[in-house]
């Protein structure tokens, strides 16, 4: 049964734009156990943490990143970044870096977010979420890869 309490930290979390209070409602909820509220936190943090436009790849590819660094983080009680991810971008591009490990197999970051429930957040659905950007081999590759989740 949710709360009204839980309904209106809810609905705070929809409209808050602010990564440092989010950051915040998510350890206040962790502690007192709430998981509805910190689960809602932690997904709107890292929807609003890229600098990327929304609705386009390359803040999705952010949305992914954050999404891993922060789930490590709330395991490992330190800050943990994606570097090799985060210098393969520089170097690359979001799209070069979605596309290689789709084509090569499941990698780390696809399995963490797989066993963290945010199927969503993979690669290979970001593919899929943006076809026009990749080749038929990147998305049948991501398709098969997520049909073992379904």
């Amino acid at each position: 049964m949710i709360t009204d309490h839980v309904k209106r930290a809810l609905r705070h979390i929809e409209n808050c734009d602010d990564a440092n209070s989010l950051e915040q409602i998510m350890k206040n909820a962790r502690e007192r156990g709430v998981i509805e509220v910190r689960d809602a936190a932690f997904r709107r943090l890292c929807a609003v943490k890229p600098s990327a436009e929304q609705g386009t790849l390359e803040h999705a590819v952010w949305q992914s990143i954050y999404a891993l660094e922060e789930a490590l983080k709330d395991e490992r009680n330190k800050t943990t970044l994606l570097a090799r991810t985060r210098q393969k971008i520089g170097r690359d591009g979001e799209q070069k870096t979605v596309r290689d490990p789709v084509l090569k197999g499941a990698s780390a970051g696809f399995d963490m977010l797989i066993e963290r429930g945010m199927p969503d957040l993979t690669f290979e659905a970001l593919a899929l979420k943006f076809p026009a950007r990749f080749d038929a081999d990147v998305l049948e590759a991501a398709r098969s890869r997520l049909s073992q989740f379904d």
